[in-house]
């Protein structure tokens, strides 16, 4: 047996049908896709769509629920940082100190729901610090320095179920 002998057994290789070459090799004009429309064009499959029928990931029962719009994102702010700030005269430690100041001096970028006191690293200046929120050790570390923390409280509006909203209308109404 020589190279230019070799072929396929008979039958595992099918030619390909060559379409849109004349009516009269049967896959002529429209190539066998039909007649015009979005299907009719290349490159398209329209995902999940089953013909009219509703569905699988729209049959499928729902459940589970996600708590992440309600939680609240703090700007972390080491102590350490915050000396580095303090040294570098970014910041002024005998002025009392709030998350606006810490915004404007670039220690923190940005504030989100508030900035937390990380106790990382170490403090060795008096600072009078306004801030949303400060971890146990950061708040001992700034008492032992002798400094002091005021902490803001934010005030959020509760949620109104469904109808609460046009039944206090109605009270007030009244």
């Amino acid at each position: 047996m020589k190279l230019n002998e070799l072929q396929p057994k008979d039958g595992s290789a099918k030619a390909k049908m060559r379409v849109g070459r004349g009516i009269g090799s049967g896959k002529g004009k429209t190539s066998g896709k039909g007649q015009k429309g979005q299907k009719s064009r290349s490159g398209v499959a329209i995902k999940g769509f089953e013909g009219g029928q509703m569905p699988l990931h729209m049959r499928m029962p729902k459940s589970g629920f996600s708590n992440a719009q309600f939680t609240t994102s703090y700007a972390e702010l080491s102590l350490g940082h915050l000396q580095a700030a303090i040294d570098a005269k970014k910041i002024d430690a005998k002025k009392a100190i709030d998350e606006d100041a810490l915004v404007t001096a670039g220690v923190v970028s940005h504030k989100r729901d508030g900035i937390k006191l990380l106790a990382n690293g170490a403090l060795k200046t008096k600072v009078e610090l306004k801030i949303t929120k400060v971890s146990q050790g950061a708040a001992e570390a700034v008492e032992k320095a002798g400094g002091k923390i005021d902490l803001i409280v934010r005030e959020v509006a509760p949620v109104k179920k469904r109808g609460e909203k046009a039944a206090a209308a109605k009270k007030a109404a009244k």
